[in-house]
């Protein structure tokens, strides 16, 4: 018997939520060298999304964990996502973080953000090195770490 490919066995997976969460949704999985991407498709996934992306994340965190067990396969990032969440969400970090920003420089203080993911703390700090003008740096400890934007040094 063959082996399952990683594609076929991230499908099987969020099938197998989708249908434990009682969902009516469709699976899509795009990949190519770099990620392996797998988005739910249908109405109502506020549930598999949950309280600011914490069930999302958490599939995929648990995703990662079944696809990149063996050493022996490709390492890809894995993503997991429901009808554009991840874009969403990516937009309403970079609106909160010009804000931000914007206040930091209008009042010369230090403005915190709330509490956010690694991998979203991280876009943020990319996100405002590119736009300049401004440092950032992350404080506390998970799950309250959040990222504080600070007036650029002379």
């Amino acid at each position: 018997m063959a082996e399952r490919s990683q594609e076929e066995i991230f499908r099987d997976f969020l099938e197998h939520i989708v249908q434990g969460l009682g969902l009516e949704a469709t699976v899509e999985i795009d990949g190519n060298d770099e990620a392996l991407v797998g988005t739910l498709h249908g109405e109502e996934l506020g549930i598999f999304i949950g309280r600011h992306g914490q069930t999302i994340d958490a599939v995929q965190h648990l995703a990662q964990r079944i696809l990149l067990a063996d050493p022996e396969i490709e390492r890809r990032r894995i993503v997991v996502d429901a009808e554009g969440y991840r874009a969403r969400r990516r937009e309403a970090l970079e609106k909160q973080a010009d804000q931000a920003a914007i206040d930091c420089e209008k009042f010369s203080r230090p403005v915190a953000l709330d509490a956010m993911t690694a991998s979203e703390r991280k876009h943020v700090h990319e996100y405002l090195r590119e736009r300049g003008g401004v440092d950032t740096h992350s404080e506390g400890d998970e799950p309250e770490r959040h990222l504080v934007v600070t007036p650029m040094l002379a």
